[in-house]
């Protein structure tokens, strides 16, 4: 059974930082590209950070660089997104999702096959 765990959201004052974790298992984490989406009400998905396992390609958006850091572990089947110098805009639920995007269609969500069951994170003004 694949399973993709998120957690590490919380509430957090702006210029805070959290630290989100997913752990993934049920397949070859090492064959996926890995990233974090996030929604807020009325959006659909958005990618915010994603990280190919097979080349070490990363993704951020532009609203979150120089601020959020992906990384991905092997030995762990697990990813991380450091998340620092919060921001109001920031807040939404973040999800971490797993497929195989061509490099191209990295934050496509379509692209992704499996998915968390998201983490909320509020950043307070």
């Amino acid at each position: 059974e694949v399973q993709l765990q998120a957690s590490g959201g919380g509430l957090v004052q702006a210029g805070g930082s959290l630290r989100l974790s997913c752990v993934a298992s049920g397949f070859t984490f090492d064959d996926y590209a890995v990233g974090w989406f996030r929604q807020i009400p009325g959006k659909s998905h958005e990618g915010i950070s994603c990280i190919s396992n097979r080349d070490g390609f990363t993704y951020y958006a532009d609203s979150v660089k120089g601020r959020f850091t992906i990384s991905s572990d092997g030995a762990k089947n697990s990813l991380y997104l450091q998340m620092n110098s919060l921001k109001p805009d920031d807040t939404g639920v973040y999800f971490c999702g797993a497929g195989r995007p061509i490099t191209s269609s990295i934050t496509t969500p379509s692209a992704y096959y499996y998915w968390g069951q998201g983490t909320l994170v509020t950043v307070s003004s």
